[in-house]
């Protein structure tokens, strides 16, 4: 029998819930999923690399192996033999890194609210790059930080910037590699001074690192938690070499705080999937991601250079934008009196999605500017989306 309510419920708030703000992006996604749309808008992974067939096998083989073990409750902290094999594979000569600095989380988004949660107290100044990471923003946003921007230029945050902002700051948060949204990425000199300017201010510097492993070529660059994993945080996910679908992500964090996260995250569900992680590490165990990254490099390679051909032949002089080397995304400004978000609705009109850029700013955003990303459209797609933009664009020069 349903009860009736004649004083219908006023409800109270807390205050961090009103500082909840839905993903620019996550709603652009609810328009893109329409087929006929040529979406440059998410950041994802192209699913013509999700290893369908090893995860089927991994999960057969976990189950019918150590099923009672998988399908049970596991620990806060992780699967053991995960967190060894990543504890491994961050360890270098110079650098040790130990299985009880690992926190397996359920997708970095985890770890970045798990990292507010610890370390950012109400009006906490927190250090991050002019664009910076939209999901790292709304993240810490829930714990009403008092955000700094460090300046960045064509390549990547200039740490000498970061003295003039970094009085009483409790963290800085970085991608160095291929950023999202601008696909920039670290010299090996501006690493060694961030982690040195970084250590000298006893400031922590947490290293994003989800698209480190998609470089088009070369070898990646050296990874900052190894010049100093007593001062730095560094950030993983399975989410771009295997499976989104699967939300598993790792924090490696020098051990006090690691103790920390690890309290911090028994409050908020326990432990992430003992079963997810059993079959992640039966996948790369034996080294199959040596075989399986390059095949997504190589993809995610030509899908970039066939979208910046298509923008040097298509966009009006007065447009830049960044020609990345590794990663998902280019990084477009627009002429000063363009705004974005006005193009966004024309487009959207033509049938073509982007992300504009002003989300991606903490302070000061820049309205001329957009994200595009290349992974999940086919080329011929490419080229017709972007001669579109194109032609939007010259409209308005």
């Amino acid at each position: 029998m349903k009860i009736e309510n004649p004083n219908p419920i006023q409800w109270q708030f807390a205050e961090r819930a009103e500082q909840l703000q839905a993903s620019f992006i996550r709603e652009i996604l609810k328009i893109t999923q329409q087929p006929e749309i040529i979406s440059f808008a998410g950041g994802l992974p192209s699913p013509l690399t999700f290893p369908v067939d090893e995860m089927k096998l991994a999960y057969d083989k976990v189950l019918t192996n150590n099923g009672k073990v998988a399908l049970q409750y596991g620990p806060t902290d992780g699967y053991t033999p995960l967190r060894q094999w990543i504890a491994d594979s961050l360890s270098t000569g110079g650098a040790k890194i130990v299985p009880e600095q690992v926190l397996m989380v359920s997708g970095s988004q985890q770890a970045l609210d798990l990292l507010g949660k610890v370390l950012i107290d109400e009006g906490s100044r927190v250090l991050v790059e002019t664009p910076s990471y939209l999901g790292a923003l709304q993240a810490f946003s829930v714990y009403l930080p008092e955000f700094k921007s460090v300046a960045t230029d064509e390549h990547g945050l200039v740490p000498s910037s970061i003295d003039k902002v970094a009085q009483g700051a409790r963290l800085l948060y970085s991608l160095p590699n291929f950023q999202n949204p601008t696909g920039r990425s670290l010299s090996i000199e501006r690493r060694q001074e961030l982690v040195e300017t970084c250590a000298r201010l006893g400031l922590p510097l947490i290293e994003d690192d989800p698209y480190g492993s998609l470089s088009y070529k070369g070898e990646p660059l050296p990874k900052m938690v190894a010049m100093n994993p007593d001062g730095v945080i560094y950030m993983g996910s399975f989410s771009k070499v295997l499976t989104p679908g699967i939300r598993l992500g790792y924090v490696v964090a020098p051990l006090p705080l690691a103790r920390r996260l690890e309290l911090a995250k028994q409050a908020a569900d326990l432990h992430t999937s003992q079963l997810t992680q059993m079959v992640v590490h039966e996948v790369i165990k034996d080294g199959f991601l040596d075989q399986h990254i390059p095949k997504i490099r190589a993809l995610y390679g030509d899908q970039c250079q066939v979208m910046l051909d298509a923008m040097a032949q298509h966009f009006p002089a007065g447009v830049e934008w960044t020609k990345p080397e590794g990663g998902m995304f280019i990084w477009v400004t627009l002429p000063q009196h363009i705004n974005a978000m006005q193009l966004l609705d024309e487009a959207i009109a033509q049938k073509v999605a982007f992300v504009p850029g002003s989300p991606f700013y903490a302070n000061e955003p820049a309205t001329n500017t957009l994200r595009l990303s290349f992974v999940t459209v086919p080329p011929e797609r490419i080229r017709h989306g972007i001669e579109i933009l194109g032609k939007l664009i010259a409209a308005k020069i």
